[in-house]
């Protein structure tokens, strides 16, 4: 069927085996409550399934899995109802396979023994390893081809020139991404590569990035990790566990925009290369200034713990800040940029090394907010045009993309209301 509210024969065998989604146990909690009292949903085991159906797309809040596999894709089908099918049949493969099942109804090796089966099949045997699946719709969905122009959300714009950018356009942009966290790397390649096949014909991958040992928490409930330069990051990060931050900061609200949008995100992506080689050679006191932070600690160089407040007002015998004007804990810090938060799931990444023996490494930055135009975006002018760790990094890539609120059901499909 070519309508927004016709559904498939393909879609229809996917729904029917996906069944609801199995609830979340709670977890270990490391002594933090949520307001009232209650502790928040976590699966117990890294091998455990996280719901796929709720308010909001899972992937998100979720707290930070070990593994990235994100993809670009370009629609190359020029038909609206093309699309929404498309739509269709990925939300049922996702619903399905962040619970552990195979991608089709058939699985890996079921079916006409004839026919190409309807899952890959690396992922059979293994548990659904807290597998999440986030599709978010980039600017240029919203042309002409399928009639969306006037649904585009005033808060997706396009980014703007940063200084110092050296982005390259192939893999930049895109039509739709879809962001697939897991603790076990294979599991979310699985996902990807899954979605891709059922995609084909329709999208095209445009690019894609592997990402490991994520860069930031999204609970109390994890310790804050170090990115390449062996600093901890993200300790400032906003927390699942943190309602009404989340509400003032991540979740799109009534009224923002578009009603399809309410309940949503935005997502910007970066791609930052890190000179690793020329990082390694820099004494620790000016690594620790650049940052502003201890590295062993992670606290800011006017305290002791690592979520201790920085004072920016203490200087040192030399009359001079303790935490320099242009350290970057200074300039990306949310009383510098009236209370702007993020809410940050980057992971690291090492693409092998380049022609001259480099390591091709750094940060694959991913950050969820309420409006890119009062959050990222003046955050990042800020430091693209003061922050001393500018000499260290290179942005190389960049994406954002509206993230639609989450599933509600086994009839529902991921972007339903921007197609209805």
């Amino acid at each position: 069927m070519s309508t927004a509210t016709g559904i498939s024969r393909r879609r229809l065998l996917g729904l029917g085996v996906a069944g609801a989604a199995g609830a979340a146990a709670v977890g270990a909690f490391a002594g933090r409550t949520l307001p009232g009292g209650s502790a928040p949903a976590h699966t117990e085991a890294a091998g455990g399934a996280v719901p796929f159906y709720g308010r909001h797309q899972a992937g998100i809040t979720t707290p930070a899995q070990d593994h990235l596999h994100f993809v670009a894709f370009d629609v190359i089908t020029e038909k609206r109802g093309e699309l929404v099918e498309l739509l269709q049949e990925w939300t049922a493969a996702a619903a399905r396979m962040t619970q552990g099942k195979s991608a089709g109804p058939f699985g890996p090796v079921g079916g006409d023994p004839q026919a190409p089966p309807d899952d890959t099949g690396e992922a059979l045997d293994l548990p659904p390893s807290q597998l999440t699946l986030t599709i978010g719709f980039g600017p240029s969905l919203f042309d002409e081809r399928f009639g969306l122009a006037d649904r585009r959300p005033p808060a997706l714009v396009d980014l703007p020139s940063f200084p110092g950018d050296a982005l390259i356009p192939e893999i930049s942009g895109g039509d739709i991404c879809v962001q697939a966290c897991a603790n076990d790397p294979q599991v979310a390649v699985h996902a990807i590569r899954n979605l891709a096949r059922i995609g084909f014909g329709r999208v095209s991958v445009r690019y894609s990035q592997l990402g490991f040992g994520r860069t930031s928490s999204t609970s109390y409930a994890q310790e804050t990790p170090r990115n390449l330069f062996g600093f901890k990051d993200g300790t400032a990060n906003l927390k699942l566990e943190d309602a009404a931050m989340l509400d003032e900061h991540l979740w799109v609200a009534p009224g923002d925009g578009p009603g399809w949008m309410t309940g949503g995100t935005y997502l910007v992506v970066r791609k930052i290369r890190m000179h690793i080689e020329t990082w390694d050679r820099a004494p620790l006191a000016e690594q620790e200034a650049i940052f502003g932070r201890d590295k062993a600690r992670g606290a800011p160089l006017t305290g002791r713990d690592e979520f201790d407040e920085p004072d920016f007002t203490k200087t040192g015998a030399d009359g001079k800040p303790v935490i320099a004007e242009n350290s970057h804990v200074r300039l990306a810090h949310p009383s510098r940029h009236g209370g702007a938060r993020l809410l940050r799931r980057g992971y690291n990444y090492v693409d092998g090394s380049d022609g001259l023996g480099r390591l091709d490494a750094g940060l694959f930055f991913m950050a969820y907010q309420r409006d890119p135009r009062k959050q990222f975006i003046p955050i990042q002018m800020e430091l693209a045009r003061h922050d001393a760790l500018n000499e260290y990094i290179k942005h190389v890539s960049s994406g954002v993309f509206a993230c639609p609120p989450g599933v509600t059901d086994a009839g529902d499909f991921w972007g339903r209301a921007l197609f209805t």
